[in-house]
């Protein structure tokens, strides 16, 4: 099976509360002419709210239209607004390692409250007892099969 290669996504900082994700993309390309999309498809993922109430929007598109966007100053409304990249890292739920799926995992089943290699279900110990797991993981490098 041949993977197919996700498109890139770019979160947009401090829109106006009156776009929404039906028409950011319409907005975009009237505001900011400058962006050829050069026939990649500019979709809304979602919008929202951050704790000091503020709108941000995640956008997918493609590559060459990212490269302009990221290079000029993207005007939504009234607003200049930023644009970074929307990296969200892929976790494990099973052995609690990033860069993979708990279907595609070759490493041991590890608790998240001990970092043991136990069930987190079988796990008994007290909170005062719990530690990061993340550290965990890092310091000790010989849990995964190779």
């Amino acid at each position: 099976m041949k993977h197919k290669l996700r498109k890139p996504r770019l979160k947009i900082y401090n829109v106006p509360e009156e776009i929404t994700i039906a028409n950011v993309t319409n907005v975009i390309k009237a505001q900011t002419p400058e962006i050829g999309m050069n026939g990649e498809e500019v979709t809304a993922k979602f919008r929202y709210k951050t704790r000091k109430g503020n709108y941000n929007i995640v956008i997918e598109l493609g590559p060459q239209t990212r490269k302009q966007i990221l290079h000029t100053k993207l005007k939504i409304g009234l607003e200049i607004c930023k644009v970074e990249d929307y990296l969200v890292p892929t976790r494990c739920f099973r052995c609690s390692r990033f860069n993979h799926k708990h279907s595609d995992c070759k490493g041991k089943e590890t608790c998240l409250h001990r970092a043991g290699m136990h069930k987190l279900e079988e796990c008994t110990a007290p909170p005062s007892e719990r530690k990061c797991i993340i550290v965990s993981l890092t310091i000790d490098t010989t849990r995964m099969k190779r």
